[in-house]
């Protein structure tokens, strides 16, 4: 009898050791806070009358303040997001040219509660070309230059992919004189901006695939088009998947049609290579194929 007792004590024990070690720990976050009173001020440097977008550094200084807060969430309307427990932060934006960004701040209270808000600023970045581009495509004033026609590859086609006209290089002389009459003049300004100019005699040769871009109808050919005027050109880093083996990794926007020479319904040109004779230029075209031109100087 006293042996049953024991055992069934022992049971017993081991039960209630299985119970506490099964039970869940329990937690609490207290009082659950809410953000209040959240605001969001930005100050853009250099910003003044006569640069209403800043001074081209990108740096704006990002304060956000709420009671309750215990840390902020910052998107920058970039792409890029930052916990910043301040709630301020200067920060830089890299995009070349004037830009909206829209500035999210998530204030975090206890237990994870948030307050939002939002506020959109205009900022101007200016991107610094490097002297040795300046210097062999304007020769730090104005130079003027036409196509390479005596040069192998000197107009081009190949795969979105590739650095090379692997599916087609214009052997000398063999393209149509519309291509070859082209002037492009490129001007450095006094603030050390390029600006160019193209004079096509009156016509310009497009690639079937581009024509409705440039409201014309056919197939490759040379049309009586005009190539807009002077244009400010817009310079960048390299936005494609090259290297430094196979490119300056510079590439520039020409505004409107962005004619140069020959038209592929392209704005956006690679600067593949350049030195004070010769710049090989890539582009993507209204085919989605990579096109490619040799130019000379004049």
């Amino acid at each position: 009898m006293i042996k049953n007792i024991k055992s069934a004590a022992v049971i017993l024990f081991a039960m209630l050791l299985t119970f506490t070690a099964c039970k869940k720990e329990s937690y609490t976050f207290g009082t659950l806070k809410t953000p209040a009173g959240l605001s969001l001020t930005t100050a853009v440097a250099g910003m003044d009358t006569n640069n209403p977008n800043g001074n081209g550094s990108g740096t704006v200084l990002i304060s956000a303040a709420a009671t309750n807060a215990i840390t902020y969430k910052i998107d920058f309307g970039d792409g890029n997001v930052q916990v910043i427990p301040s709630g301020i932060i200067s920060y830089n934006y890299s995009n070349p040219g004037t830009t909206n960004y829209t500035i999210t701040v998530n204030a975090i209270g206890t237990g994870g509660v948030i307050s939002t808000i939002s506020k959109t600023i205009n900022i101007f970045v200016a991107f610094k070309i490097p002297d040795a581009i300046v210097k062999s495509l304007t020769n730090n004033t104005s130079k003027t230059w036409v196509t390479d026609k005596a040069s192998p590859g000197h107009v081009g086609v190949g795969a979105a992919d590739q650095y090379t006209p692997n599916y087609y290089a214009a052997s000398p002389n063999s393209r149509d004189a519309c291509l070859y009459d082209d002037e492009i003049t490129f001007t450095k300004d006094a603030n050390g901006n390029i600006t160019m100019m193209v004079d096509n005699k009156g016509q310009t040769y497009i690639i079937k695939a581009a024509t409705t871009f440039y409201a014309v109808a056919g197939n490759d050919a040379c049309y009586d088009i005009s190539p807009g005027g002077l244009k400010p050109l817009l310079f960048m880093n390299a936005t494609s998947a090259s290297t430094a083996a196979n490119s300056t990794r510079i590439q520039f926007i020409v505004p409107g049609n962005g004619i140069i020479n020959f038209a592929t319904g392209a704005t956006v040109y690679e600067i593949l290579s350049i030195n004070d004779s010769n710049v090989q230029l890539r582009n993507i075209g209204s085919d989605g194929n990579a096109w490619y031109q040799i130019l000379k100087t004049k």
